[in-house]
């Protein structure tokens, strides 16, 4: 029973496994078989070329897949994201800001200061030498210094507030800028000392427009005032640009009041009472009149003698004046003390000495000097006749 029952499993279980072995040894020598028909298919015919291989589409699965995973980077750094946008805005936001405050708060000071200027001081001195154009042309360059000032140092904080909140490296960009900086400076160092010299100038109100400065290189009118040129109209018309570092001392000849002075040489046996009357009167006379009554801003005083000489003495007269119009004063003042002198018979001296009236005239003191010999000339005909006649040669 039981060799039956074994021999029933052997032979339901034999076929099976021979079967097995069949399909696998035909699996095994099926492809051998494809490689080697293969192989001399080729070698008896040429290969073809390849085709091109068409695009894999991605699947929708894969799709899925990279939508999810950007998804979730997106969600991984939408803060950060959002933390360096808020920050850039916020320092922009400040900045102009700050700008704006900054840029008005000049304007308000600079307006304030020159109203203050204008109201200390109420007389004709003080209008005259601070105006109302000169304190508006004087707030427009301070103004736009100042704003230049402020608009770089704000705007240049902010743009490096933006990059280091951006993880860049400023190290680098500092020590960058510092070496140009030191180039530019050593480079441009005549550039640099014209600009914080043309700074002080405007500052310190040295001098503005329609002020007459003698700068030292040049004297005249001032037609311009710049940070870096002032530009300058002379007596003949002709304009002079100045470097503003290259000016070592200044003299205004506009602000507050000039000196009109005149001296008058008369002789030294005139009359020095009749001379003082007659230069009173003249100065009385001219304060009273058009327009001098305007340019004059004091009385018209004889000082006294300012120099006696053997032959003549010199009376000085002086006036104060409006700021640029000494010249003109001098020159009517002297018209007129002529022909006042001229009217009281006072005769003006001037230059040469001029003998007195009675008085020997000196002798000459070329009197005594004889002529010239004409002998004293080698040159001359009489020369060449007095001389000796050489002796002949008697070299052969």
């Amino acid at each position: 029973m039981t060799l039956d029952r074994t021999s029933d499993r052997t032979a339901q279980d034999g076929p099976p496994h021979l079967e097995v072995s069949a399909v696998s040894l035909s699996a095994a020598v099926l492809p051998l078989l494809a490689a080697g028909s293969s192989s001399a298919s080729s070698a008896s015919s040429p290969s073809p070329s390849p085709s091109p291989t068409a695009p894999t589409v991605p699947s929708l699965k894969e799709a899925h897949e990279s939508a999810t995973n950007a998804a979730g980077w997106v969600e991984e750094n939408w803060s950060t994201w959002l933390a360096i946008g808020l920050r850039v805005l916020l320092i922009v936001v400040i900045a102009v800001v700050l700008r704006a405050v900054l840029r008005r708060a000049i304007t308000k000071l600079i307006e304030r200061m020159n109203r203050r200027s204008g109201a200390s001081g109420g007389t004709a001195l003080s209008g005259l030498l601070v105006n109302a154009e000169r304190r508006r042309q004087r707030s427009e360059a301070i103004g736009s210094v100042l704003r230049s000032v402020a608009s770089f140092l704000i705007l240049g904080t902010a743009a490096l507030m933006v990059l280091g909140t951006f993880q860049i490296n400023l190290a680098p960009l500092l020590a960058s800028a510092g070496v140009a900086g030191v180039a530019i400076g050593f480079g441009a160092r005549n550039l640099v000392t014209d600009f914080l010299s043309g700074v002080f100038m405007i500052l310190e109100d040295q001098y503005g427009v329609g002020d007459s400065i003698d700068a030292g290189v040049a004297s005249g009118e001032v037609i311009e005032v710049g940070l870096r040129v002032t530009k300058l109209r002379g007596v003949d018309g002709e304009i002079w640009y100045v470097r503003n570092g290259e000016v070592k001392r200044i003299g205004n000849l506009s602000q507050g009041w000039s000196t009109a002075g005149v001296d008058v040489t008369v002789r030294s046996d005139e009359d020095l009472d009749k001379v003082k009357e007659t230069l009173s009167a003249v100065g009385e006379r001219m304060s009273k009149e058009e327009p001098w009554n305007e340019m004059l801003w004091g009385p018209i005083e004889t000082l006294g003698l300012d120099s006696v000489l053997l032959d003549s003495m010199v009376v000085r007269v002086s006036a104060k004046t409006m700021p640029g119009k000494s010249l003109t004063v001098e020159r009517e003042l002297r018209w007129r003390i002529k022909r006042a002198f001229d009217a009281a018979g006072i005769a003006i001296v001037g230059g040469a000495t001029v003998p007195l009236e009675g008085a020997p005239a000196a002798a000459d003191p070329t009197a005594g000097v004889a002529a010239p010999s004409a002998y004293a000339s080698t040159m001359s005909p009489q020369s060449v006749a007095a001389s000796p006649i050489p002796p002949p040669s008697t070299s052969k």
